[in-house]
């Protein structure tokens, strides 16, 4: 493939940008630098660009920190979506998100267009621990709840009885004039689970972001949202270990 060509697939740039910057010496491949945008490379080699050593997969891997009021989509035409914090030079490379992350939920957001790491990462079979950091309004968890959280439980909220798996509560800070803070550790995806399981107990969530993914964190820092970056060989690592996958 030409250099030009991996580096675009890569998403370091249009052709024309990685050109400009192959022209003027900034690629070196297995320790040459080339400035000849034609020159046939490979996935297997190693390419220095603008002085880091890039992944040149076809397979795209990337984390967004997803901001409260944004859809989980790559499509709307009425609400902010996840594409809108794509570059447009990826838009061609047939990334989604992995699972959703409600509308009003902010935190980490897998972006790939591997199909089989997707569908793992998503599947209760692999038990994936997702953790969130919970907002509620309402009053202390007892003993007693935090343990029917631990050991499952069944829910009603939709007219008819669904089991919720055994979930993992930490309070961080209990209740203060009505409000307090909690952790909670997931290993299924059911639809707006977090909310449903603290409105089971009569408390409210009233901000949720998710921290944590297999091994992946995160900064609670909502500052942080919008954020979009590869992710790091480590971070991909626990991703396949987490779903019994080799790299």
């Amino acid at each position: 493939m030409r250099l030009d060509r991996l580096l675009a697939n890569s998403g370091l740039g249009t052709r024309s940008q990685v050109r400009d910057k192959i022209t003027k010496g900034s690629v070196s491949v297995n320790g040459t630098v080339v400035t000849d945008a034609a020159y046939h490379v490979s996935e297997s080699d190693s390419i220095i660009y603008g002085g880091q050593e890039i992944n040149c997969q076809t397979k795209l891997y990337y984390l967004l920190d997803k901001p409260d009021g944004v859809l989980t989509a790559m499509e709307d035409k009425r609400l902010p979506c996840v594409a809108d914090f794509i570059p447009s030079e990826l838009k061609s490379k047939k990334l989604s998100p992995v699972g959703r992350l409600d509308f009003h939920t902010s935190g980490l957001l897998i972006i790939t267009n591997d199909g089989e790491l997707s569908h793992r990462l998503q599947s209760p079979r692999y038990e994936v621990p997702k953790v969130y950091l919970a907002t509620y309004r309402g009053q202390d968890w007892t003993e007693d709840e935090i343990r029917t959280v631990a050991s499952g439980f069944a829910i009603r909220d939709k007219g008819y009885s669904e089991q919720i798996a055994p979930a993992e509560l930490n309070v961080i800070e209990p209740a203060k004039a009505g409000y307090g803070l909690a952790l909670l550790t997931l290993h299924e995806g059911k639809t707006h689970e977090v909310r449903r399981i603290f409105a089971h107990f009569i408390k409210e969530v009233t901000a949720l972001r998710r921290i944590r993914l297999a091994g992946i964190k995160i900064s609670d820092d909502t500052n942080e949202c919008g954020t979009f970056r590869p992710l790091s060989e480590d971070e991909l690592g626990m991703l396949f270990d987490a779903t019994g996958m080799s790299k």
